[in-house]
């Protein structure tokens, strides 16, 4: 079946199939981190920072990744991705009282950088296997890819707190390096070797962007990201652990069912939506947060049900705006050397998530979850003024 396939699609299969094993631990590891962490007594700062080298090292390794992409191929780069991911999974395999905070804190560092070798890589590829004048298949392929590989998050989000719950954090833990291990021996063996060199030697100057388009999709990505995390990532789970009294596989299966609608609604987002769409789409999002944190002020509805229902709506709309920005960077980037267009604009990509788990952990302590969705109205509101400044997108739309 696969070999009366194109070699495009072949590859394509290979890069998901790639991307999804890799989400799939990695949302498992997140989940089991902040819930384990927690049940240990770690305040939600605390958490937090167990994920700071984690976000920090993807904003390092997006920009150095992309240069390596260029001068290694694609391929080499996915593959150590996959590679450090194991590695940082093997770390935590120690005795209980070997997981302090800086141990932890390394061994997310490793996954950081592995996780964001692994997108960078994934991303780019796609650029390549699709001619310029199909425009509107490379938006379904990229739409297809990233809300495959969030789908495939939130289940990694149910799969952590259900392992954490059946076999414990060291069992839990062995299971996916094993099953990651699988699929890095696979991609050593059949992905293509050559994807994505540069014709040129790329220098170090060449990491920083000089298109005014990569550098306003950039800009706000870095917004719209920080203000996904700044109530998602650390504040919600601690609040339903804290305040609801939600157990682990609950939290979990929750978190796990709102990443899976939100991958499900980016897969499908071309069928609705164009890319000249991308301001009113933001200016949607940026009233959801709002909507929520009026609803728990008020308290005219049971806090359960508001936040079912403002999650759902906040996920809606952020898919759709994720779908269009990651679309729009890679119909922008350049054929040529893909990945250092890609590696910057997912270094503001991951600088965003850092922003949003530090305030996310910070401001929860300190002022709760109203005031981490008012920050994250903020946030969207200033991703939205950015966008708008975006030149000409008739060759995307």
């Amino acid at each position: 079946m696969l070999s009366q396939l194109s070699p495009a699609v072949r590859q394509y299969l290979l890069v998901t199939g790639n991307y999804w094993a890799f989400t799939l631990t990695d949302g498992a590891l997140r989940m089991l981190v902040v819930l384990y962490f927690h049940q240990l007594g770690y305040s939600a700062l605390e958490v937090a920072l167990l994920f700071v080298f984690y976000e920090f090292f993807g904003v390092v390794t997006n920009l150095f990744g992309g240069w390596l992409g260029a001068r290694w191929g694609l391929n080499r780069t996915m593959n150590i991705g996959l590679g450090l991911q194991i590695t940082a999974l093997m770390l935590l395999l120690v005795p209980a009282e070997w997981l302090t905070v800086v141990w932890v804190m390394a061994a997310q560092a490793l996954s950081g950088i592995a996780k964001d070798l692994n997108k960078m890589s994934a991303k780019s590829t796609i650029k390549l296997l699709v001619p310029d004048n199909q425009q509107g298949q490379l938006y379904r392929w990229v739409a297809l890819l990233t809300g495959s590989k969030n789908t495939l998050k939130g289940i990694g989000f149910f799969l952590g707190g259900l392992l954490l719950t059946l076999i414990g954090f060291q069992g839990a833990v062995l299971a996916l390096a094993l099953m990651l291990s699988v699929v890095w021996l696979g991609s050593l063996m059949f992905l293509r070797r050559d994807t994505g060199k540069a014709s040129f030697k790329p220098k170090f100057r060449d990491l920083w962007s000089k298109s005014r388009a990569i550098n306003i999709l950039a800009a706000a990505r870095l917004f719209l990201f920080g203000a996904r995390d700044v109530w998602f990532v650390v504040a919600l789970p601690v609040f339903l652990a804290a305040q609801l009294g939600w157990d682990h596989w609950q939290v979990g299966s929750f978190l796990a069912l709102w990443v899976i609608g939100y991958g499900g609604v980016q897969a499908i987002a071309p069928r609705f939506t164009q890319a000249h769409q991308v301001t009113r789409y933001g200016a949607l999002l940026t009233l959801a947060p709002l909507g929520l944190a009026a609803a728990l002020w008020y308290g005219s509805f049971p806090v359960s049900v508001s936040i079912m229902v403002g999650l759902g709506l906040f996920g809606l709309l952020f898919a759709i705006n994720s779908s269009l920005h990651s679309y729009l960077i890679v119909a922008h980037a350049r054929a040529d050397g893909v990945s250092l267009d890609v590696g910057f604009y997912y270094m503001a990509n991951a600088a965003g998530r850092l922003l949003g788990t530090v305030l996310s952990g910070y401001v929860y302590m300190q002022a709760g979850l109203i005031a981490c969705l008012v920050i994250s109205a903020a946030l969207l509101l200033a991703s939205t003024v950015i966008v708008s400044l975006l030149p000409s997108m008739d060759k995307c739309s």
